[in-house]
């Protein structure tokens, strides 16, 4: 099959976005400059959402008439740390080697971006009758956290968009609902004493359990949540502790405690339901803790609150890209992307875009060139659709 014509374009600005370190404790801004210059010199109108420390930024950008409607192009611009991985290419320098091309973020997702930048001035030249809005946020790889703004801006702009293509690595094939992300921390401060001197001093270590168990205890009402035709796999929403801190010493009443949760919830699950539970019975174990230690505090802190993606009835999104890749199977998955966060917006929503989830966060991470090929044909058909 012919390749299409803006393949090679779309290789040699994944080459360029690769060569940006943007690992999501990193600064996103040099890339940042370079997709808005590109942009900004095609005509595009674009505006920045800055993170509250200015470190880093979202860009949205706009093609085509200032009118509601249209379509969002949707990406993020971080990745994952390459640190410890076994990599036998460098991971910031495009290798191409059997039809496949290495680098971190080729696949995660980069790539899609790529395939933008590429179509970028066929867009500005043609006569679109409704907008084609790009969007690439920072930070969605610890959490999605500068998507929400961004969105928020969007949405509160004079023109607003109708759907919304999420480019994460699905192998071209259309994702039509995904499971949430939603994380907590819980720090508990005690008082030392000797472990034999019980009531003079408050454990924290000991106190924790009784909150850990409360979440166990939601682990399971959430996997018999789960209906019998669940899309899922596994098909009910999962709730994990991860991370366990505290104590010095055996023998020692533990000063401090602390450990974490996170949750990938079902578009059933009521995540702040459980979240509101246990503040609860923090509150009534910080309390137990104060009869003998004055001083001692609970805190629960909420550090990530991606809602699930849920199945559309008859969604626009849905309906644009069937029609474009001809896929018409019904597929989720387990892992999370933006797409609930639009789809929260009002937003009709579709996943879709070039490489497999398999290969995201790998060491020698790739995409395949067939893919950004298959990408670059998706999306000339998609935006060419804003000029009917």
């Amino acid at each position: 099959m012919p390749k299409s014509v803006f393949l090679d374009t779309a290789i040699d600005e994944l080459r360029t976005l690769v060569a940006f370190d943007t690992t999501s404790r990193n600064s996103n801004l040099e890339l940042i400059d370079y997709v808005e210059g590109k942009l900004t010199a095609l005509g595009g109108w674009c505006e920045r959402i800055p993170s509250p420390d200015g470190r880093k930024a979202n860009l949205h950008a706009v093609f085509g008439p200032k009118v509601d409607g249209g379509i969002v192009l949707s990406g993020h611009t971080d990745v994952v740390p390459v640190d410890g991985q076994p990599w036998t290419t460098d991971p910031w320098d495009l290798t191409e080697k059997d039809g496949l091309l290495y680098g971190r973020g080729t696949c995660d997702m980069k790539g899609f971006s790529a395939c933008i930048l590429a179509l970028a001035p066929k867009i500005a030249a043609a006569d679109l009758k409704r907008p084609v809005h790009i969007a690439l946020s920072y930070d969605e790889e610890v959490g999605c956290l500068g998507a929400p703004s961004m969105i928020d801006q969007i949405m509160k702009g004079a023109f607003k968009p109708e759907t919304v293509v999420v480019g994460e690595p699905t192998d071209m094939k259309v994702v039509t609902a995904h499971k949430g992300l939603f994380s907590i921390i819980v720090k508990l401060r005690g008082k030392e004493a000797h472990s034999s001197l019980v009531n003079d001093g408050a454990c924290a270590v000991t106190h924790a359990v009784p909150l850990m168990n409360y979440l166990v205890e939601q682990a399971g009402v959430m996997r018999e949540a789960a209906p019998d035709d669940s899309p899922f796999d596994p098909p009910h929403g999962t709730l994990t502790i991860g991370e366990v801190k505290g104590g010095t010493a055996l023998n020692i009443l533990a000063l401090d405690a602390e450990f974490g949760s996170l949750m990938r919830p079902c578009p059933w699950d009521d995540v702040h339901a459980i979240a509101e539970g246990l503040k609860a019975r923090a509150a009534q174990v910080e309390a137990r803790m104060r009869e003998y230690a004055p001083d001692a505090s609970v805190t629960v802190e909420v550090r990530s609150d991606v809602p699930a993606f849920a199945p559309e009835d008859d969604g626009a999104a849905e309906r644009l890209a069937r029609q474009i890749t001809g896929d018409n199977s019904t597929r989720v998955v387990s892992y999370g992307t933006e797409a609930g966060q639009f789809q929260a917006a009002g937003l009709s929503v579709v996943v879709c875009g070039p490489g497999s989830i398999e290969q995201a966060h790998q060491p020698d991470e790739f995409v395949t060139i067939s893919q950004l090929d298959q990408c670059c044909v998706f999306l000339d058909k998609m935006t060419g659709m804003m000029g009917a």
